[in-house]
């Protein structure tokens, strides 16, 4: 059985680029985690739109990812695990939003940064949260006049 050379050098092509976004892809949400980083908790009401993988910002710029997402059974609370840069510290009074990108873009979470001189040590909790605002019923909160 002979093989044809162009063949041989398309399939190779496409086997090269497909592993290419591959790679990619794995980078983009995270997949590899070649960089350190430290992890903290954040406990929100709502933490709808928000993913394993989605954006943690600071003034724009991407600084980690949420690493987890669980209910607690007693508070009903949704309770992140925060991977961050090890390269960007905290003050131990900065605060966790959940922002969205415009009214019909993603959600991702924002932090606000405060003015402590002390930082958060990896592992603590982010106490100053707020969830999600559900724009439907601020919309008809408006337009009933309540």
């Amino acid at each position: 059985m002979a093989y044809n050379p162009t063949e041989l050098a398309v399939g190779a092509a496409v086997l090269a680029v497909a592993g290419s976004f591959l790679a990619y892809a794995l980078t983009a949400v995270g997949g590899t985690s070649s960089r350190g980083g430290y992890e903290l908790t954040a406990s929100f009401r709502s933490v709808e739109g928000v993913n394993v993988g989605t954006d943690i910002r600071l003034a724009g710029v991407k600084v980690g990812s949420v690493a987890a997402i669980t209910l607690d059974p007693e508070s009903f609370r949704a309770d992140t695990t925060l991977a961050l840069s090890q390269n960007v510290p905290l003050p131990d009074d900065s605060a966790v939003v959940v922002a969205t990108e415009g009214l019909l873009g993603g959600t991702f979470l924002e932090v606000l940064p405060g003015g402590s001189p002390f930082n958060y040590e990896p592992g603590a909790e982010i106490v100053d949260t707020q969830g999600t605002v559900n724009i439907i019923s601020l919309l008809s909160k408006f337009v009933s006049g309540e």
